[in-house]
């Protein structure tokens, strides 16, 4: 008997976001079937591939790095390069410098930088803070008002900061808000409601769910997104249909495989084919499980997702 293929179709659709400018838009989402079933349905907006870029600019010398970026720290000159990079549509700018354990660097001091950053890109811009709460709750609402009308991305708003960051990147100065949350269901949905109910748009709003590197528990991170995508497709659960983005490379880069030189682990070999081997599994189990965009560091790891998606779609 011969086989019939039978499609799963579902009536519902993950939110469709845009962000960006002019010709620095770039849409997210907007899919109604599962992750890489273009024999089901037409893929409008398939997976996207950002460039991870520190303000403290290029701190680790692999060679793949170097002879991409050249030896220049700053960061201005960094992203120009970086938004030419072989399959990278979008920059993630990490605030690395106003980490008040760390350099410290003021409000005033990042906003501009930002502002000098956003103009050389030309593509468009996510911006991630030091990790610190309260710094990163002040220099949001500042980002966001000096970058009103340029539709960028705030990552990220958490369950300690929702309303400010709502309030100020969401409603205030129409900025998108990626809600962030720690690879679980049900506190991805609950931001996702705390934020509409302070009245940001649903469409305005993209998660964060959290990440581990492929090996560390990565089963949990595959189940909480593959829960989430069947939510919100199958259910028709509209606080879970917001896009999914995944901040890859601030995982694998920090993992022994990835930081112990050669000398130390010979049998390991090449520390750099380490890092880009964990960017690249992770980042593909991330898009299989449902991510519609992932956040890469390594050049080479940036083109051979981007190949794979076209290969994929």
């Amino acid at each position: 008997m011969a086989y019939k293929q039978t499609s799963q179709k579902f009536n519902a659709a993950i939110n469709s976001v845009e962000i960006g400018t002019g010709n620095k838009t770039l849409a997210l989402g907007g899919e109604n079937v599962l992750p890489f079933y273009s024999f089901d349905g037409p893929i409008l907006n398939p997976p996207r591939v950002g460039v991870e870029i520190s303000d403290l600019g290029m701190n680790d010398k692999l060679a793949g790095m170097l002879n991409f970026y050249g030896d220049t720290q700053d960061v201005v000159e960094l992203v120009k390069k970086a938004s030419g990079m072989p399959g990278a549509e979008f920059i993630c700018l990490v605030l690395d410098s106003a980490d008040p354990d760390g350099e410290n660097r003021s409000v005033e001091d990042c906003v501009a930088m930002v502002k000098s950053v956003e103009e050389a890109a030309t593509l468009p811009l996510m911006v991630m803070g030091c990790g610190n709460t309260e710094k990163d709750t002040v220099l949001f609402e500042k980002i966001s008002e000096a970058l009103e009308g340029k539709n960028i991305v705030i990552l990220s708003a958490k369950e300690e900061n929702y309303k400010n960051v709502g309030a100020s990147a969401g409603l205030a100065y129409g900025q998108k808000v990626g809600a962030e949350s720690s690879v679980d269901i049900n506190l991805a949905k609950q931001l996702n409601v705390l934020l509409t109910q302070l009245g940001v748009n649903n469409k305005n709003i993209i998660m964060n769910l959290g990440s581990a590197t492929a090996g560390y528990g990565f089963e949990y991170v595959v189940s909480t997104m593959d829960r989430v995508k069947m939510a919100a497709l199958g259910q028709n659960d509209t606080a879970l249909q917001m896009p999914i983005v995944t901040p890859v490379s601030s995982e694998t880069w920090s993992v022994k495989e990835s930081l112990l030189e050669q000398e130390d682990m010979p049998e390991w070999g090449s520390r750099e084919n380490r890092i880009i081997d964990m960017e690249v599994a992770t980042a593909a189990a991330c898009l299989a499980a449902g991510s519609n965009a992932v956040i890469l560091r390594h050049p080479s790891t940036v083109e051979a997702i981007s190949q794979m998606i076209k290969e994929l779609i």
